[in-house]
């Protein structure tokens, strides 16, 4: 059975929801449509003058900055030429030595000293050193640490640490120590086979020559495979020679190319004289030589 509908009842009485018929005298009116919405003329005329504005703006930013001039080789060298006539450049031999001075260390050696009432320790000897790890391990020469009970080196940092030998290479005059304390950013040596080298070739020795120093002084490559019996008489063969400036104390330094990169260890000075002053001869032992002292596979 179908139910009725159930509407509640509003306050005059008419069920709620039920059709409602409007009072006879009430007019009726349709509904009115709402006007479009139109601009007046002058706002179309305002925005076409804009964009038109805007766009000679654009051209005429174009134009002021212009299309840029492509460059020549000719306008190339002319800015190069200009460069060297005008700027003081930094040398090779100086870009060699920026390069491996944070390597190099001064090595020093002490021993006991009877002439001392208080039993301190005199300096025996000096010389240099050159960074190969991390680890704190340096190469030198054998007799710059030779006969010395203690040894201690000083880093670029002035950092200063005792060190211990770890291995030597009589036949080379090369020697291997370990410091103990090490610079928070210490920076290994980049080495380089010896075998590029020729004679006329620039090269850089750093060192402390008679404990002076970081010391840096530049020559050439003056020849290759030399001989040279050394202060223990043991001849050393496969030397480099070079005319760079050494003097006691540069012994264990690195010798460098112009890439700063270690090709050999300055051993030995010519001193035909008593005075044991550099005379235009030094001598230094190949890289590939000081490797098979500290264990480095040969290039």
């Amino acid at each position: 059975m179908k139910r009725a509908a159930l509407y509640s009842r509003r306050p005059d009485g008419v069920p709620s929801g039920a059709p409602v018929e409007p009072p006879a005298n009430m007019p009726v009116t349709a509904a009115q449509p709402k006007p479009a919405l139109r601009w007046p003329w002058q706002a179309w005329t305002y925005f076409v003058a804009g964009l038109a504005v805007a766009a000679l703006l654009v051209l005429a930013r174009d134009a002021w900055q212009g299309t840029p001039a492509s460059l020549t080789q000719r306008d190339i060298d002319a800015a190069v030429l200009h460069t060297l006539n005008t700027q003081q450049l930094p040398s090779r031999a100086a870009k060699a030595a920026e390069l491996i001075m944070p390597s190099v260390v001064r090595v020093r050696g002490f021993g006991p000293d009877p002439k001392n009432p208080k039993g301190e320790d005199k300096e025996l000897g000096v010389g240099s050193g050159v960074v190969l790890s991390e680890e704190g391990v340096i190469l030198t020469n054998l007799h710059v640490v030779q006969g010395s009970p203690k040894l201690r080196v000083t880093f670029m940092d002035d950092t200063e640490s005792d060190a211990v030998v770890v291995a030597v290479q009589p036949h080379n005059d090369l020697a291997v120590i370990k410091a103990l304390k090490l610079p928070d950013d210490l920076q290994p040596a980049t080495l380089a086979s010896s075998a590029s080298l020729v004679p006329g070739d620039e090269v850089v020795a750093v060192g402390f020559p008679f404990g002076i120093g970081p010391s840096t002084s530049s020559g050439v490559v003056s020849g290759l495979n030399r001989g040279f019996v050394g202060e223990g008489k043991v001849p050393m063969t496969g030397l480099i020679q070079f005319d760079a400036a050494a003097n006691p104390g540069n012994s264990g330094g690195p010798l460098v190319n112009m890439a700063g990169e270690v090709v050999g260890v300055v051993t030995a000075i010519l001193n035909p004289t008593s005075a044991r002053t550099f005379i235009g001869i030094g001598f230094a032992a190949t890289i590939e030589s000081a490797g098979t002292a500290v264990g480095i596979p040969p290039f």
